[in-house]
């Protein structure tokens, strides 16, 4: 049985020693990041991604291998993508809309070391009204002063111009809503990505369910809420919670994993 070491909410993400160090934080937090994905259920199509900025080719970053399911991500099954979209570490392919999507965002936010998007029941429902978040839920306040709209068909994302315009739409928010596609997050550590994105996925979930609120929360509220939320860095804390609920040996992901070679 694994034993957690003890979590406080004031806890907060801490810098490596050097950057070998964080560069192996990274990938383990990208492959433990892909686990909750498919303990939730999400990617079972072989959508969605979950990108790690690498610390020192900050142009570069790590995606999991092709083929490989979320539920059985591991480190070694994770590969460096350069900017031209090869692949220059790791052994495999990949999902060619990753880079599409990822390479201008990261470009776009240097400050952002992670990108998380799949495609989810409420998130993509939600995405379907072409609207923003309101502040409908205690959860909803962490988005709707930083929240954007992709309004347009650019569903496929076949080259990185499709990305770049994502890019541009996202902003400096941390959450862009895919008009009838899902959504996606940004996040200053896989932790913050990830975290954030199923925080959304529950919040989507929310508006879908109780259609148009009766009483929203109001500007005032919401800012409140909002404002504690970041200084409990929650999303951090999030994943953190959700790698203790879900992924009950996080060691597996520094086992070894297999690739399958897209033809």
């Amino acid at each position: 049985m694994t034993t957690y070491p003890p979590l406080r909410r004031t806890d907060a993400p801490q810098p490596a020693d050097s950057p070998d160090a964080e560069r192996a934080h990274r990938r383990r937090m990208c492959a433990l990041g892909y686990r909750v994905f498919g303990a939730l259920r999400f990617g079972q199509l072989g959508d969605g991604h979950i990108s790690a900025r690498d610390p020192e080719l900050t142009d570069h970053f790590w995606l999991l291998g092709y083929g490989v399911p979320f539920r059985e991500a591991t480190v070694d099954a994770l590969v460096l993508v350069s900017p031209e979209g090869d692949v220059v570490r790791g052994t495999g392919d990949i999902n060619i809309a990753a880079y599409n999507i990822h390479a201008p965002i990261l470009a776009a936010r240097p400050e952002a070391v992670s990108a998380a998007h799949t495609h989810t029941p409420y998130g993509t429902a939600f995405s379907a009204q072409a609207r923003l978040m309101e502040p409908i839920s205690q959860e909803s306040c962490l988005f709707v002063f930083d929240q954007a709209l992709f309004d347009d068909e650019e569903l496929e994302v076949v080259s990185t111009i499709g990305g770049a315009r994502i890019a541009d739409a996202l902003g400096p928010n941390k959450l862009v809503i895919l008009r009838n596609h899902g959504l996606l997050t940004v996040g200053e550590t896989v932790e913050a990505a990830v975290g954030a994105f199923v925080v959304a996925e529950r919040v989507s979930e929310v508006h879908v369910k109780a259609g148009d609120a009766g009483r929203p929360i109001s500007t005032e509220g919401a800012k409140q809420v909002a404002a504690h939320y970041t200084n409990q860095n929650l999303e951090w804390l999030v994943f953190q919670w959700l790698v203790r609920d879900l992924v009950p040996d996080p060691s597996v992901v520094d086992r070894s994993g297999g690739l399958l070679t897209r033809s």
